[in-house]
């Protein structure tokens, strides 16, 4: 799967050439990602102050997603930088750069399916979510999210350094096109953005038409169950999000086939914002500050104590 890496180099790699609004999209894409780059660390440094948040499989994973998603801002930003610029740098250099934003774009959504999955089993098996859900199964989970996010980007570097042969130039611009020429890497994506498209779809559609269903069900409180159709209906958009992002190459090489070539810029550049950026900035808000252990401390840092709202103390399960 490699969307992430052509919707940054591929699409940075021709902007200034033809689009002279460059420098705007550049402001309002810069700082948005450095607003939420804050967040996420003070979010991050809120879930570190609380023993309480470190050790319960739901603010484990949100934690992890919160570097995830940290990381591929961090590596949008300097990407999109970097192709603005248009310098050339060394291959090596660029074949890290390219596997490590595949690797990150995949984990993040994969580690979106796996919250899916601790939601899932939280609501509708609540009396085994905590033998299931354990410290060490949790983290053991992630690891294996990682082992599988890696797949590909450890096959291309395989076949990069093993195999092709085509790249001789020691500095070049750095994109898949111009790096990844051989036919197999096409091949290899195309068969990587099936099954992760199919998977993570299924366990969406699965485990949340699954909390829906119970949430919809639930007697009594009509109120809880409203709250958690809307929670659910949250978590569906932004795991949506994430798993349409996957096809965002897939659109992006359409679009630049039959339309001109200002029109597919200015589909990609939304493309990227939408698809890629938008889902990562819109985490912190759906997981943290609906949350109310969470965004009363989270409140209470982000305003380095000065505000009116006062850290909470949390005994047991929110």
């Amino acid at each position: 799967m490699a969307n992430l890496n052509n919707s940054k180099s591929n699409f940075t790699q021709t902007l200034l050439m033809v689009d002279r609004d460059a420098p705007m999209k550049a402001f309002l894409f810069v700082p948005p990602c450095v607003i939420f780059l804050f967040v996420n660390g003070v979010m991050i440094f809120t879930l570190r102050k609380k023993t309480f948040f470190k050790e319960t499989s739901r603010y484990i994973l949100f934690g992890h997603m919160l570097w995830v998603d940290t990381l591929n801002l961090i590596m949008s930003v300097v990407l999109y930088l970097y192709g603005i610029s248009r310098l050339s740098i060394m291959k090596n250099v660029c074949l890290i750069l390219l596997v490590a934003a595949t690797a990150l774009f995949q984990v993040s959504t994969l580690n979106l399916a796996l919250m899916s999955l601790e939601r899932y089993v939280a609501i509708c098996f609540p009396l085994r979510h905590a033998d299931i859900t354990t410290y060490g199964r949790t983290h053991m989970a992630i690891g294996v999210v990682w082992m599988i996010g890696l797949i590909q980007s450890l096959s291309e570097m395989i076949i990069f350094y093993a195999i092709d042969s085509t790249n001789t130039a020691m500095n070049l611009f750095c994109s898949r096109t111009t790096l990844f020429r051989l036919q197999i890497y096409k091949k290899l994506d195309i068969a990587f953005t099936c099954i992760f498209f199919v998977s993570v779809c299924f366990i969406i559609i699965f485990t949340y038409a699954s909390i829906a269903i119970v949430a919809k069900s639930a007697s009594g409180d009509k109120v809880s169950a409203k709250k958690a159709n809307k929670t659910v209906l949250l978590h569906l958009i932004q795991l949506g999000l994430g798993a349409a992002s996957i096809l965002v190459g897939v659109i992006q090489e359409a679009i630049f086939v039959y339309t001109d070539y200002m029109t597919s810029l200015n589909v990609m550049y939304f493309c990227f914002l939408v698809f890629i950026i938008f889902p990562r900035c819109l985490s912190p808000l759906i997981y943290g500050l609906r949350d109310q252990a969470f965004s009363s401390l989270f409140k209470y840092y982000f305003t380095c104590g000065k505000g009116k709202i006062k850290p909470v103390v949390i005994e047991g399960r929110v």
